[in-house]
């Protein structure tokens, strides 16, 4: 035998048996459903004279959420809401492996929702100037814009460009937009007041980008809930360049509580994040899970509601917070969806 066949052969037997993808019929991929979801596929091709030995559905990276013996797939999951990077995988008797990756929205049976927000009408926008942090509807040391329908960044030529300046440092600005019962901008104004009692959960779903990222000091995502003279804000922030991480906000204390949560997106680059959070039984915000890129860490703290005589709906926020220099910046969110039920 020469040289060259042996080494050859060699190394056939060192690399895993060439694979073809997992035929995947259900669901299909960027599809939104309910709980369960109903997974299908067959096994790819595979050069491995023995053939597959298995399949198995990640529901996230490492969370082996199912396997099967055998080419074939057919299951039903019981997912929580939110959104899934999922992966259906096969594997040989040869020690080699195919995989589909899919990503999917779960939404509940009872789910409502808001889509493409960012392009909505009636975002206001509001100043808020330290160290009192007033709101301000125009303010000497802190200024703001709005610009709607942008088509680059933008994953679907509608992106949104909010951006921040002024000359007094760690000042914020506050965009807000109604969507249900008072001030609404969605024709909800549950004058009956059926719909916002009855709500308990909420994902706040988008996708944000930014040039200019670490003249940031945090970036906010906010949903605000009242009645009964109770409110409910479900206040998180990504402290970009202090800290790293995720704080949660304490209405009842009025306070940022800082979570172990890394909260640490790409600058040039579309980051995806997605923040569930629920009105607890008897009446706590509860913080229940935040994923960004891909990445899910679970929280699952609660804390008590605050008092707003008179107030009644639900209202989505987005802010953004300045640094100790105040420098301009611009966060462009995309495919900004709220759900609820």
């Amino acid at each position: 035998m020469q040289k060259c066949a042996l080494i050859a052969c060699v190394l056939v037997l060192l690399i895993p048996a060439a694979r073809a993808g997992v035929n995947l019929s259900s669901p299909s991929n960027g599809a939104t459903v309910q709980s369960p979801v109903h997974f299908s596929a067959t096994a790819g091709g595979t050069s491995c004279p023995t053939g597959v030995a298995s399949m198995g559905i990640y529901t996230a990276p490492g969370v082996l959420a199912y396997t099967v013996k055998g080419t074939k797939l057919s299951t039903d999951l019981s997912l929580s809401p939110g959104t899934y990077y999922a992966t259906v995988q096969q594997w040989d008797y040869c020690g080699g492996a195919a995989t589909t990756p899919l990503t999917i929205k779960v939404i509940s049976s009872g789910a409502k929702g808001f889509y493409n927000l960012q392009a909505s009408q009636g975002w206001r926008g509001y100043g808020e100037l330290a160290p009192k942090y007033d709101i301000c509807s125009a303010c000497s040391g802190v200024t703001w814009s709005l610009a709607q329908g942008v088509s680059s960044p933008s994953m679907d030529g509608k992106s949104a460009k909010f951006s921040i300046g002024g000359s007094t440092p760690y000042s914020d600005v506050l965009w807000n937009n109604h969507l249900i019962g008072d001030g609404t901008t969605q024709g909800l104004p549950d004058t009956n007041h059926t719909i916002v009692p009855n709500v308990h959960n909420f994902t706040y779903d988008t996708y944000f980008y930014s040039y200019d990222l670490y003249n940031s000091e945090n970036i906010e995502f906010d949903v605000a809930q009242f009645f009964n003279n109770m409110g409910f804000m479900y206040g998180t922030q990504c402290e970009v360049t202090n800290g790293g991480v995720w704080d949660v906000w304490d209405p009842a204390n009025g306070k940022w509580i800082k979570t172990s949560i890394p909260c640490k997106p790409l600058p040039n680059a579309w980051n995806h994040v997605i923040i569930q959070v629920e009105r607890t039984s008897d009446n706590k915000v509860l913080y229940k899970s935040f994923t960004l890129n891909g990445v899910t860490h679970n929280l699952n703290w609660a804390y008590s509601h605050f008092s707003a005589p008179g107030w009644y709906g639900i209202v989505i926020n987005f802010q953004l917070d300045g640094n100790y220099k105040q420098w301009d910046y611009s966060v462009y969110l995309d495919k900004l969806n709220l759900t609820y039920y």
